[in-house]
């Protein structure tokens, strides 16, 4: 589903997120490379989490124009993640 930000450009998700630490860092780096983006956190307090643990922690959106590029910085992270 195609979600609208205040520009109007149409926004997809881009892939999903495995913890809050890798939200932070994905979005510091979008953010200071002027990606427009959303990161969207699965936990919902009235089910205590259920969600995440089927899910996942959360998923990003952003215009399809931009899907390469997150994607690449998302391996990035995480390889640097895991050393």
């Amino acid at each position: 589903m195609e979600k609208k930000n205040p520009d109007n450009t149409n926004f997809i998700r881009i892939s999903g997120i495995d913890n809050p630490f890798e939200a932070q860092l994905l979005g510091s780096i979008l953010e200071e490379r002027a990606i427009p983006h959303r990161i969207r956190s699965h936990h919902d307090t009235a089910y205590n989490g259920l969600y995440q643990m089927q899910k996942g922690w959360g998923e990003i959106h952003a215009p399809a124009l931009h899907k390469n590029l997150i994607l690449e910085i998302i391996k990035q992270v995480r390889r640097e993640t895991e050393k």
